[in-house]
């Protein structure tokens, strides 16, 4: 049964009491508003198709994401660095807003804003999480009325992915140069990098009880999907690793090395000094990729090497030089 309530001179409360559901309390601008949403929430009681949206309506996003980072994104590996994405989005006054009353275009207008200072690629990230957050409230948290607003919103296209490739002779500058610099250390870590195509933080982190030079095997447990990846060595990269200082206090493998972004800085001093303009660590991943395919193996084959989950990221990751193609089909 429903009931109205004038609440000051243009405000009107409607509220709707059926055994077996709990009670739906809404305020409109108009009786005659309030009248019609009663109709239609009483009808679908009636029916069985009921979804208290009362939740959702109350929910406002900075709340909805607050219980997303301690139930969701805590159990993440990359968790602090979605926190600091979650900071960002509740910065905006779309953080106000209760779940229920976003919309795409509420979604499109705060891409368009971020894309003014981000790029394409952290704006997609940030759609992402925005979307994830309303399919757990849908699914999980009991707001099934709830649609998502990002399902709708076309997302920035993303730039192409890096092609470059080391070239004529790049490789043996940049081993010149870091074998010469005062932390001769980073040489081997390039060099096992073109071997196993291994991240730069699986190397960093990588002990010695996961490394079977016997069987020619490294055993990577806490890779970037988050599962484990046996490595397969080359005769080249056992006869890196072999003759590898051992630490006496440690039992990382290039336990030289405290974090990434000593390495990253080293590296960028080497490529200066031997004249390697744009490329990056990351990218000896992609040679090492590549040379994989080179070398013959097939597209599953480099896939159980590498740890790449699909075939289309497998795919960003190799640039394949069309000569050595050539010579294969003469």
């Amino acid at each position: 049964m429903a009931s109205f309530r004038k609440r000051g001179e243009l405000q009107w409360q409607a509220r709707v009491a059926r055994k077996g559901f709990p009670p739906q309390v809404k305020t409109f601008n108009s009786k005659a508003e309030a009248e019609a949403w009663a109709v239609t929430v009483e009808s679908a009681m009636a029916r069985g198709i009921f979804i208290n949206s009362a939740e959702s309506e109350r929910t406002t996003l900075r709340q909805a994401f607050e219980r997303y980072s301690q139930e969701i994104t805590v159990k993440k590996k990359s968790a602090a660095q979605e926190r600091s994405r979650i900071k960002i989005i509740l910065a905006h006054p779309l953080a106000l807003r209760s779940l229920s009353s976003l919309r795409s275009s509420d979604v499109a207008s705060y891409r368009d804003l971020r894309l003014k200072s981000v790029g394409a690629q952290t704006v997609v990230h940030d759609l992402n999480l925005i979307s994830n957050l309303f399919n757990i409230a849908r699914k999980e948290w009991g707001m099934e009325n709830l649609r998502n607003p990002v399902e709708l919103v076309k997302k920035p296209k993303l730039p192409n992915g890096r092609s470059r490739r080391l070239i004529g002779d790049e490789e043996a500058r940049l081993l010149h140069v870091a074998g010469a610099s005062r932390s001769t250390a980073l040489k081997p870590l390039i060099l096992v990098a073109l071997e196993t195509a291994m991240r730069l933080g699986e190397m960093l982190s990588l002990t010695w009880v996961n490394v079977n030079l016997e069987k020619g095997v490294v055993c990577l447990i806490d890779t970037k999907n988050g599962e484990s990846l046996q490595v397969p060595l080359s005769s080249k990269a056992i006869e890196i690793l072999e003759r590898l200082p051992r630490s006496p206090d440690s039992d990382r493998v290039f336990w030289h090395w405290t974090a990434i972004d000593g390495v990253k800085g080293l590296w960028r001093r080497v490529c200066d000094k031997s004249g390697v303009n744009d490329f990056h660590f990351h990218d000896l991943r992609h040679e090492a990729t590549s040379r994989l395919f080179e070398r013959g193996f097939n597209p599953m084959e480099v896939a159980s090497i590498t740890g790449h989950k699909t075939l289309q990221m497998l795919k960003r990751y190799t640039h394949l030089r069309a000569e050595d193609l050539a010579r294969r089909m003469r």
